[in-house]
């Protein structure tokens, strides 16, 4: 399994695998072709309640990181599908917060880690199912169903 965490701002490598936009906003700046992402799972990112509050003040990211992670705790299915992912490719969670070390990508990346080595045990796909969750869409702008993987064609 590897989980990485990459700001969108950086330049996109081979070695980033599957883009996962975790952000519930599209970033400003840039068009779904120049993004390379691959998917965009909203319903993973903090509620702009949470969001709005945390302000991404340092200060605030001992709670920010608790808050977060009881919202995650309703998210099962959507955290599945995304560990099964990780399973079988490289998947990079794509944020566009400007501080790198509080943000809610390292919470997801840290509650998909610790979930997916507890979980883990004896059979060949690392304990989980595979089966497609219909929260996994493309950028906006994209023909892609929701129940589909976007491929960017920058990628491709």
């Amino acid at each position: 399994m590897d989980i990485r965490i990459k700001r969108i701002y950086d330049p996109v490598s081979e070695s980033d695998g599957e883009r996962v936009l975790v952000d519930r906003l599209w970033p400003h700046g840039f068009t779904p072709e120049d993004a390379c992402i691959d998917g965009w799972v909203r319903e993973l990112a903090p509620s702009t309640e949470l969001r709005r509050w945390f302000g991404n003040e340092p200060k605030r990211f001992a709670e920010f990181q608790r808050r977060y992670m009881a919202e995650l705790a309703d998210r099962q299915p959507q955290l599945a599908n995304l560990r099964h992912r990780a399973c079988s490719n490289t998947v990079t969670l794509v944020y566009s917060a400007r501080r790198t070390e509080h943000n809610n990508a390292i919470v997801l990346a840290e509650v998909l880690r610790e979930r997916l080595q507890a979980q883990s045990g004896p059979s060949s796909n690392g304990g989980w199912e595979a089966r497609r969750i219909a929260t996994w869409v493309g950028p906006p702008g994209t023909s892609s169903s929701a129940s589909s993987t976007t491929v960017n064609p920058k990628r491709a």
